[in-house]
């Protein structure tokens, strides 16, 4: 149960508002000590899998750049940005990163968007920026500022889940076509994809409807 600590140190961290680059680094370096590694182990550990899993090693590169930008002001610039732009909506940033996201991710590019590197230092301030010029209001209410940051991350997770589903490699699709293969059911993962393209322009058309109803409400605040 020990080497659950690191993720505890994950939600408290963010809950408090510490820097997350020093919240991950404190979890890796807790859960490795929980497990029973030295200080030593651990950092070979980092080392081994900077080296051997891409995925992780592009964490170690985008956290870091992340952290230094949005301590710089990212966010605040974003803001600004959106409030020099008067024809840019919240609705249409909401369906253009929508749109962008199920793309990208359709063809494969899963991580060159998400929570951390696009939704957290970019789209979110600049949707809360966006619902402020549409309310009239200089800066919008904390509690509708929740609302906007909410459903900025909910079009990240929609666009990226439906639009994965198209990528032939998606381990989702190998899944699917594994267990057919073994239960004496052939299905090729291209007619997979193909099927998965209805599905997620579905998903674009109900929750660009939902979009468009946030960006017309008033808001609570």
């Amino acid at each position: 149960m020990l080497v659950l600590l690191g993720v505890l140190l994950v939600v408290a961290g963010f809950a408090v508002g510490l820097n997350p680059l020093l919240v991950v680094l404190a979890s890796a370096l807790a859960t490795g000590l929980a497990a029973g590694l030295s200080p030593l182990e651990v950092l070979a550990a980092f080392g081994k899998a900077f080296n051997e899993n891409r995925y992780v090693s592009a964490a170690w590169l985008i956290l870091p750049v992340i952290g230094v930008l949005e301590r710089s002001g990212l966010q605040e610039a974003a803001r600004g940005l959106i409030g020099r732009l008067r024809s840019v909506t919240f609705a249409r940033l909401m369906l253009s990163y929508l749109l962008f996201r199920q793309a990208t991710s359709a063809l494969g590019l899963t991580s060159i968007a998400g929570q951390t590197q696009t939704i957290r230092p970019i789209i979110a301030p600049m949707a809360e920026a966006a619902r402020a010029v549409e309310m009239g209001v200089a800066e919008v209410a904390p509690a509708e500022a929740q609302r906007v940051r909410a459903f900025a991350a909910a079009t990240d997770n929609i666009g990226l889940f439906f639009g994965e589903d198209i990528f032939l490699a998606i381990g989702s699709i190998l899944l699917m076509v594994g267990f057919l293969e073994q239960n004496g059911i052939t299905v090729e993962p291209l007619h997979l994809s193909v099927w998965a393209i209805p599905t997620a322009i579905a998903a674009f058309g109900v929750h660009g409807v939902r979009i468009l109803g946030f960006g017309r409400g008033r808001g609570r605040s």
